[in-house]
């Protein structure tokens, strides 16, 4: 499996496994699916974007932006979102780590996640062991898809 910044060409499978997960509606705060204009404008306008790439073509992906501006414009915040049939193959993990790696590269001293889902305890697990530190709970932070409200946990690692 590669990592690597996206291409134009990775675009059409970006939007899908993007949408896949904002029509789960259990882990992006996103109700709206993305086209194809308005994902190569949400592609474009981030510092980073990474696909993974296997024999199959692209099975994942990250955005990579600022959290904040000005004085807390060192930190950022970033998004991961793998295909349904490429879960559990670490696929994430490997997102993770260039993400990390590629906002060092951009000057970052922090990545902050804002909103994760306390369900999604595979992302809470792989943030934790990449050391991640959770920085407490949001009760009732997150609308899922069902109408139910879920807690949320932020999370931070210094790069």
């Amino acid at each position: 499996m590669l990592i690597r910044e996206y291409t134009l060409g990775d675009l059409h499978a970006m939007i899908r496994i993007w949408n896949e997960v904002v029509d789960e509606g259990s882990a992006f705060p996103q109700e709206e699916r993305l086209t194809e204009e308005t994902g190569a404008e949400f592609f474009a306008a981030q510092s980073c974007c990474g696909v993974a790439v296997d024999e199959g073509g692209v099975c994942g992906l990250y955005i990579l932006h600022p959290n904040n501006v000005g004085r807390c414009g060192h930190i950022c915040n970033a998004s991961y979102a793998v295909s349904a049939g490429k879960r559990g193959r670490h696929v994430g993990e490997k997102l993770v780590l260039d993400c990390m790696e590629q906002a060092r590269r951009l000057g970052f001293k922090i990545l902050q996640f804002n909103a994760v889902v306390k369900t999604n305890v595979h992302a809470r697990h792989l943030y934790e062991r990449l050391g991640f530190t959770q920085l407490g709970t949001i009760p009732k932070g997150f609308r899922l898809k069902s109408g139910e409200f879920e807690d949320i946990c932020p999370y931070f690692t210094e790069l």
